[in-house]
């Protein structure tokens, strides 16, 4: 966002300008004024009043210079004596009348050099209230600024009866950065410049490495997410303080930027368009992406939120789980609208019948996927749980005990139903998610995931699943490898081998489906026949449906084959013919052995026998799920053995290669990968292990003092 971009293009209309300025800022560690600061927010505002601005000024740092001052003064009228004694911590209000005079004296003197002349209004929060001031206080600051005078304003702190805690509902400031933001309401400004000790408002705190500085404030997307660092190291206010200030003054239509008052020229530099500091707008909603908004907020709200989610009980999980089923089935109607939407714009645009059908939450879908849920919520612990227990030493047990990966990114397309599913596993788990839907399910996913946050306790917090509405962020969440643990995509071989490609971060996964059934010259063909129509037909578009169909070469003379291809037929499905079989059936050829129709739609080739089958699953295949067909278990028993897929089934449809038909309760994808999980992915293959160790004050001292028995112990304490 360069000067002239539509964010910035506001500043064309500003004219008056209230600017802030920090203790931070007008001292120096020490509480001496930090004269070249000073100095050059002078200049800066004597340039922008010769450019035609109105400028008005609302400083801090009284207090600070006063307790300088009267700490010096304190020491130079003390005996020795009343130096050993406790010294008493000074008057603050002494300090604000002292310190005011000097810093009001100081940018007279600034202002003087610079043939600009300013004035000293002292302001309280009681002052407010009455709208007399009010009146007398425009009309005064109207005056001063046609005789082109900076008017200085600063909280009277001499006489303020307000005390600590400063911030109360009866309050009408209680800061400066609060009075900046009031002033500039009361006196119709354009613009509110904040001016910080650091560069801007970042997604953590500014010392933290992987902080990254927000250049435009979404409060409906980083409210919540933000962490903050310690206050100020004077005053009252810290960068909590300014966020306050500016959405208040924001969200009543005034523009205000968070900068630094430690580089010179930043001021000019916003008015200038430059894009610095942190732009908060009431129409920025519009403006930023989740990028601009930080995905490492995102993905650091998620890990926080994770851990919180692991420290509840087992029972209170549960109750998670069974509230966001019930939110769902109470949101069913409007689930179905948003969805049905989804589905006439992706017809209108002309997507794939495949892609529209893995797109359309089809009648009782909801209920089916809360019924998931409710299973998930009901199985046995899975975080936790300790897989092994051993005595190193007497007195010395290890513990290897199961545990959340962290936080997942899971990449998915077309299909919202994989957003529940992911989402309750997430939960059961203890992982923190985010989730990147497709723009074609952009109304059903974020329906969902509205109704399933919404569900989830403030102890845990929203942002333990966050939502990323735009691809432009994945390359940026790809990048993440210090915070995201695992990506996941759910989609096409371009997606996955892309993602694969583009990260550091471990991927689970599989490219294709291309999923087999090899039906055995033995075969019953009774039920043969019911096991390839269903693998082909009953959800063509899912990636474990039949892709390939492979068979017994004697087949071809029996007739067997040709009663397959007549029901396939039957049921809308196109034959496509490999070398073999397009050559003797006379059909039209496949144009490669290695294809994914997700469709009506298949490819049959003629093999010699089990291990030519096996051959070509091998070659050709995608290692997700295959299956034999055949009434002998010496062949069958060869096929489950050497076919090296994530799911091999004999006398069984493909299609129940699926989380919830394992009993999984659900499943996050199904993995080809062959660390760490294979198959349909469940609550197991979201976690990890990690050991932990108790013992009574054991040193190693190059194993000297200790006797080792590694002992395998009961897994029960």
């Amino acid at each position: 966002m360069e000067a002239g971009d539509s964010t910035r293009s506001f500043l064309r209309d500003v004219k008056r300008i209230v600017i802030k300025v920090g203790t931070a800022v007008v001292t120096q560690a020490d509480g001496r004024l930090a004269l070249g600061r000073v100095g050059s927010l002078c200049e800066q505002i004597h340039e922008l009043i010769t450019d035609g601005y109105e400028v008005i000024l609302v400083t801090s740092g009284a207090v600070g210079v006063g307790r300088q001052r009267l700490r010096y003064r304190r020491l130079v009228n003390s005996s020795f004596a009343d130096l050993q004694k406790p010294q008493v911590e000074l008057d603050g209000k002494a300090c604000a009348a002292v310190g005011q005079n000097g810093l009001m004296a100081l940018y007279d003197t600034l202002f003087s050099q610079l043939d600009t002349s300013s004035a000293q209004l002292l302001v309280t929060d009681n002052d407010f209230r009455d709208p007399d001031f009010r009146r007398q206080l425009n009309e005064t600051v109207k005056s001063l600024l046609s005789l082109k005078v900076v008017p200085i304003f600063n909280e009277n702190d001499a006489i303020s009866t307000r005390k600590a805690p400063y911030e109360d509902a009866s309050g009408i400031f209680w800061d400066n950065d609060s009075l900046a933001a009031l002033l500039a309401l009361e006196l119709k400004a354009d613009l509110l410049v904040l001016l910080s000790d650091v560069d801007g408002l970042y997604s953590g705190p500014p010392s933290d490495p992987h902080s990254e500085l927000i250049h435009t404030y979404v409060k409906e997307s980083l409210e919540g997410l933000i962490t903050f660092g310690d206050k100020s190291r004077v005053g009252r206010g810290g960068m909590t303080a300014k966020v306050k200030a500016a959405v208040y003054a924001a969200y009543a239509g005034i523009p205000v930027v968070i900068t630094s008052g430690f580089a010179y020229g930043n001021i000019l530099k916003v008015l200038g368009g430059q894009r610095i500091g942190t732009l908060f707008h009431r129409d920025a909603h519009k403006w930023a992406s989740v990028g601009e908004l930080g995905v490492r907020a995102m993905a650091v709200a998620a890990r926080d939120s994770s851990r919180r989610l692991q420290s509840m009980s087992s029972h209170d999980r549960s109750k998670i789980l069974l509230s966001v089923a019930d939110a769902l089935e109470a949101s069913e109607k409007l689930i179905t609208a948003e969805n049905e939407t989804d589905v006439a714009e992706a017809l209108k645009a002309g997507y794939d019948k495949a892609l529209v059908s893995r797109l359309a939450l089809k009648p009782g879908k909801v209920s089916s996927l809360t019924n998931s849920i409710r299973v998930l919520a009901n199985m046995e612990e899975p975080v936790g749980r300790v897989l092994k227990r051993m005595e190193l030493s007497e007195g010395f047990i290890l513990e290897k005990m199961s545990s959340p990966l962290g936080v997942l990114l899971i990449i998915f397309e077309s299909r919202p139903d994989a957003l529940v599913q992911i989402a309750s596993l997430a939960i059961r788990s203890g992982n923190g998610l985010l989730l990147k839907g497709g723009k074609e399910a952009r109304r059903s996913n974020a329906i969902l995931h509205k109704i399933i946050t919404s569900a989830l306790p403030k102890s845990v917090g929203e942002g333990l699943i966050g939502l990323v509405t735009s691809r432009e962020e994945i390359p940026e969440l790809l990048k993440l490898d210090d915070v995201i643990d695992l990506v996941i995509p759910r989609g096409s071989n371009k997606l996955v081998s892309q993602i694969k490609a583009s990260t550091k971060i471990p991927v689970l996964g599989h490219a294709d489906g291309i999923c087999h059934v090899y039906v055995d010259k033995s075969a019953n063909m009774d039920m043969a026949k019911k096991i390839v129509v269903d693998a082909k037909t009953d959800y063509p578009a899912a990636c474990n449906a039949m892709e390939t169909l492979l068979v017994h070469k004697d087949l071809v003379q029996t007739g067997g084959l040709n009663e397959l291809i007549v029901d396939l037929q039957t049921k809308g499905v196109k034959i496509f013919g490999g070398p073999r079989a397009s050559s003797s059936l006379d059909i039209p050829e496949a144009h490669s052995l290695h294809h994914e129709y997700s469709s009506l739609a298949c490819t049959i080739e003629i093999v010699d026998d089990v291990n030519a089958a096996i051959d070509h699953i091998h070659q050709h295949g995608s290692a997700h799920t295959d299956c034999i067909v055949t009434d002998d278990d010496e062949v069958a028993e060869i096929f489950l053995r050497q076919v090296d897929s994530a799911a091999v089934f004999h006398n069984a449809s493909t299609r129940f290669s699926d989380g919830f038909r394992f009993g999984l309760g659900a499943e996050v994808g199904i993995s080809t990968s062959r660390i760490h999980a294979r198959g349909p992915v469940g609550v197991e293959g979201l976690l990890t292990t990690r050991w932990l160790a108790r013992g009574k004050g054991q040193v190693v001292n190059g194993d000297k003092d200790i006797v080792y028995t590694h002992k395998e112990m009961s897994l029960q304490a």
